[in-house]
């Protein structure tokens, strides 16, 4: 669904997975933020085994099952939730985001540092300039610079939001960096899991 199916947003939710690269072990990771303030409120977290090999176009069967257990840990229930990863900006039409999206019923946005597919005009150099990201000449998605003088991310909608509105909300959630807060700070926690558990 590529209609915006929420009234009003208190609460966004950023996630991230993190992988060893000498073993099968994963870190999931969902953090939530008020918006617009982007407080952070709560962050739940799992470690697990990663039984789906690795597939370019296939990362959602690899990441979801453990992101999906970290969500039942959760108080609150996110009206939002930004992924690393692409929404329908995918060859399939069906990445991370959305995949997570329908499983969950939930509005989602594709956060990507990469493109996949799709074809688009340069960008200008200052944050909120933006281009839209075209396959087979319909818009998949934009191509958003968050950061003046930082390369931009690749924004396309998951589930149950638009392409206008996955621009707008990932601008508003990009302070400081270039990644959206609520996935930087999903990133940085799973990251410093991984590091601590090889270190034991």
């Amino acid at each position: 669904v590529l209609n915006d199916s929420y009234a009003q947003i208190k609460l966004v939710a950023g996630v991230d997975v993190s992988v060893s690269r000498n073993s099968t072990i994963g870190w999931a990771a969902v953090v939530v933020c008020r918006f617009p303030g982007l407080e952070e409120t709560e962050a739940k977290w799992v470690s697990g085994e990663i039984s789906f090999p690795y597939v370019p176009g296939l990362l959602s069967f690899r990441e979801i099952p453990l992101l999906l257990e970290a969500f039942k840990q959760l108080e609150a229930e996110p009206d939002v939730i930004l992924c690393d990863g692409q929404g329908i900006a995918h060859p399939r039409g069906l990445g991370l985001a959305s995949h997570l999206g329908v499983w969950l019923d939930k509005p989602t946005v594709g956060c990507a540092k990469k493109r996949l597919v799709g074809e688009y005009d340069s960008v200008g150099p200052m944050r909120g300039n933006y281009s839209y990201l075209y396959m087979k000449g319909s818009p998949i998605g934009a191509v958003v610079r968050t950061k003046t003088g930082v390369k931009p991310l690749f924004i396309s909608p998951g589930h149950m939001i638009s392409i206008k509105e996955s621009i707008r909300l990932a601008l508003l959630c990009t302070k400081s960096y270039r990644i959206p807060e609520p996935i930087r700070a999903a990133h940085l926690l799973v990251n410093r899991l991984r590091r601590a558990q090889m270190a034991v």
